[in-house]
C-alpha cells in the first residue's frame, strides 16, 4: 500500500523568525492520530538549518524547493544536493512549474537533477503539469505524457518507485482554481499508466502521486479520496499552520 504524503512548498515566503513560528505552530497542532500520514515541509534555503533543528524529535520530513545538478563548483547562487543533505533535507522539489516558467528549466535538466538527487539519497518530488492554453487546446494528455517520459529518462524501476511525482496543473497554481477531483484523477491515472510503460507494473503501483494546485482544507478530502492520488503538494495553504494541518487531517 502506498503511503500518503502531504508536502508544503513555502516558496519565497518566511524569514527566519516567521519560519520558526510556522514550524512551531505545525508541530503544536500535529497529534498522534495524524501519524498515518507522512508530512514534509519545504522552507526557503535560509530556513533549512533552523527547521531541521526544530524537527529533530518529530516525524516531519524536511525538503528543499530546488537543487543544482552539480555537486560543487563555480556556480554562483546554486545549492547542491550534498549541501541539502548536510542541512538535514531528505526530500527536494524539482521541476516546479515556476522553475520551468521563470527559469526556463527543461525536462532534460529536471531529469538530471532528479537522478542526482536519487544518487545522493534524496527523494525527488518531480513536478509536471499543463498550462491553461494546453488544457483548452485538449493537449493535456500529450503534454503530461511527454513531461513524464522526459523527466524519467534513464531511471531504473527502483528509482521510479522511490520518487514522488506531483501533478500540478499550471492554471491552478496560486489562482484559486482547482482541478475537479475527476479531472485530477484522470491525469493521475494517465501518469500511472505512463510510468507502467516506462518502468513496469510494480514501480507504477509503488510510486506516490501527489496533486498540487490550490489545495485547501475545503477541497483536500475530495481530491485525496481519488484512487490514484496519494497525497498533496500544498502551496499557499501551507503558509498557515492551521490550514496546513487541516489538510493533513483530511488525508487521515
Amino acid at each position: 500500500m502506498r503511503p500518503t504524503i502531504i508536502a508544503g512548498n513555502w516558496k519565497m515566503f518566511k524569514d527566519l523568525e516567521e519560519s520558526h513560528d510556522l514550524v512551531k505552530g505545525i508541530l503544536e497542532r500535529l497529534t498522534s492520530t495524524l501519524n498515518s500520514v507522512k508530512v514534509v515541509i519545504c522552507p526557503p534555503y535560509t530556513s533549512l538549518a533552523l527547521a531541521s533543528k526544530m524537527l529533530k524529535e518529530s516525524t516531519v520530513g524536511l525538503g528543499a524547493q530546488n537543487m543544482s545538478e552539480h555537486d560543487e563548483g563555480a556556480y554562483t547562487g546554486e545549492i547542491s544536493g550534498r549541501m541539502l543533505l548536510s542541512a538535514g533535507c531528505r526530500y527536494v522539489i524539482v521541476g516546479h512549474s515556476e522553475r520551468r516558467q521563470y527559469f526556463k528549466e527543461s525536462d532534460a535538466l529536471i531529469n538530471r537533477k532528479a537522478l542526482r538527487a536519487l544518487e545522493l539519497g534524496l527523494v525527488p518530488i518531480i513536478c509536471v503539469g499543463e498550462t491553461l492554453d494546453q488544457r483548452e487546446k485538449g493537449t493535456t494528455h500529450s503534454v503530461v505524457r511527454g513531461q513524464i517520459e522526459g523527466v524519467l529518462k534513464g531511471f531504473s524501476a527502483e528509482q521510479v518507485s522511490t520518487s514522488i511525482i506531483a501533478y500540478e496543473p499550471v492554471w491552478a497554481i496560486g489562482t484559486g482554481k482547482t482541478a475537479s477531483p475527476e479531472q485530477a484523477q484522470e491525469v493521475h491515472a494517465l501518469i500511472r499508466s505512463v510510468v507502467e510503460k516506462i518502468a513496469g507494473r510494480e514501480a507504477a503501483d509503488k510510486v506516490v502521486l501527489q496533486y498540487g494546485g490550490s489545495v485547501k482544507p475545503d477541497n483536500a478530502k475530495s481530491l485525496l479520496a481519488q484512487k490514484d492520488i496519494d497525497g498533496a503538494l500544498v502551496g499557499g495553504a501551507c503558509l498557515k499552520a492551521e490550514s496546513f494541518v487541516q489538510i493533513i487531517e483530511s488525508a487521515v
